[in-house]
């Protein structure tokens, strides 16, 4: 339902854009990212309304990670500068159903639909 694709390895300093796609209309939700690794629980990365005037990132992503979107072509994108080894997980993209004047939600309870992921590795 969410295809995340842009994972590889990288090396620390580097940049990646990661692509969220979706056969649905993403315009009718919340999007965000989110990123897990092995043991550790999952991980908010940042997240956008549904028109893209609102985003909300973690404070490990701010000023390195930018989530945009482009409803007319049902994808989510993370472009990501920086990248730091700490980074690497796999990234997920979710998809929350809300009215357009909720917030963004940084849990990932309230996100109902999800993509597949896509590993992303930093090397030092």
């Amino acid at each position: 339902q969410l295809q995340a694709s842009g994972g590889g390895l990288v090396q620390a300093g580097d940049s990646l854009r990661l692509s969220c796609a979706s056969r649905r209309t993403l315009s009718r939700y919340h999007m965000a990212w989110f990123r897990q690794t092995p043991g550790k629980e999952r991980e908010f990365v940042a997240g956008i309304s549904r028109g893209g005037a609102r985003t909300k990132y973690s404070d490990s992503a701010k000023g390195r990670f930018t989530i945009s979107r482009d409803n007319d072509k049902n994808t989510v994108y993370l472009q990501m500068h920086a990248l730091r080894p700490e980074d690497t997980a796999v990234y997920s993209c979710a998809a929350d159903p809300q009215i357009l004047s909720a917030p963004v939600s940084m849990t990932s309870k309230d996100y109902n639909i999800w993509g597949q992921g896509t590993l992303v590795t930093v090397s030092s």
